[in-house]
């Protein structure tokens, strides 16, 4: 009988141990299930995900294409329209986006002297060039009353850096020339941002500035800390935004040889409204500066000097370097 109990007691034991294992079993197959369902719906989400993001990128991608595509196919007064429909715009800018100093101040012309115009985005290498080789003429002749100079800042050389410092620049410089009424602070916050040691390399070398670097070149510059600090708010993307569009559609600015005949680039110089090729001064082998003043009409030796007017006056076309005419 004893030997009967301990068979039963065998028995059982082994019925529990199978029930235990198929209960194991089981539980193991319904948590399999169960990762499978969560691991289903986790997929349909990352899916539904990815679809979304592919339809948001087409979207912006189309509308990009579509806008790029309505601003080439818009007309020059119609671009111009644009511009002047923006409700916040620079209020020293004139019509056409420029904003004009003399040793007067600002929006003050010398009568009698040439007026010279600058189109320039603040990452562009050639900008940064022309300004180093010849804006400290420009101002001893502005300074002196000899010339009037009329800024363009444009910002559409965003994609060539990783923070669009291209507006973040232009935008500044636009504040500073609206709230700060001394423009030799706006000069020199000009040309410390094209300085050799701080002007960002474009492209693939672009290294990224931040608001306070700028910031501590317009201070350098004279600038209150006051303004330093609110000039970095964007106030005036929107106007710039439509400046990138009909700056380069007018006629008048455009390369008229080489490889970009016909299309608008920076750095572009006017003389009294009249475009000056800077190509003709290196075919002509002579320095910016010294290219410059014969286009005018001035010696080196009256550079700064009061009273000693470039010959081209207000009203005339500058002197081709090439014909001496």
């Amino acid at each position: 009988m004893a030997q009967n109990l301990k068979k039963q007691a065998k028995q059982r034991n082994r019925a529990a141990r199978r029930a235990a294992e198929a209960a194991a079993e089981q539980a193991a197959a319904e948590q399999a299930a169960k990762e499978r369902r969560q691991q289903t719906i986790i997929g349909g989400i990352a899916v539904a995900v990815v679809v979304v993001l592919i339809a948001l990128i087409a979207v912006v991608f189309w509308n990009s294409r579509r806008d790029a595509n309505a601003n080439a196919n818009m007309s020059v007064d119609e671009a111009y329209s644009k511009v002047q429909a923006v409700e916040n715009k620079p209020a020293r800018a004139d019509k056409q986006g420029g904003i004009l100093l003399s040793n007067k101040g600002y929006g003050q012309k010398v009568d009698g002297v040439p007026t010279v115009g600058i189109y320039m985005d603040f990452i562009c290498p050639g900008c940064g060039s022309v300004n180093q080789q010849l804006d400290p003429t420009l101002i001893k002749l502005v300074n002196a009353g000899q010339l009037n100079l009329e800024l363009h800042f444009l910002s559409f050389m965003d994609s060539y850096s990783t923070d669009e410092y291209s507006s973040r620049a232009a935008n500044a410089a636009l504040y500073i020339a609206d709230h700060d009424d001394d423009p030799d602070h706006l000069l020199s916050f000009v040309s410390n941002l094209y300085a050799k040691d701080f002007q960002p390399s474009e492209g693939s070398g672009y290294k990224s500035v931040s608001d306070d670097k700028l910031k501590e070149q317009a201070t350098k510059a004279g600038v209150s800390q006051t303004v330093a600090d609110k000039a970095f708010g964007r106030d005036y993307q929107d106007w710039l935004d439509a400046m990138n569009v009909y700056t380069p559609k007018r006629s008048e600015l455009l390369n008229t040889s080489g490889t970009y005949e016909g299309s608008f680039t920076t750095p572009t110089l006017t003389i009294n409204g009249k475009r000056w090729n800077l190509s003709d001064v290196t075919a002509a082998n002579m320095t910016l500066v010294d290219g410059f003043l014969e286009s005018v009409g001035l010696s080196s030796d009256q550079v700064g000097v009061e009273g000693a007017l470039p010959s081209i006056g207000a009203d005339k076309d500058p002197i081709s370097v090439m014909t001496g005419e």
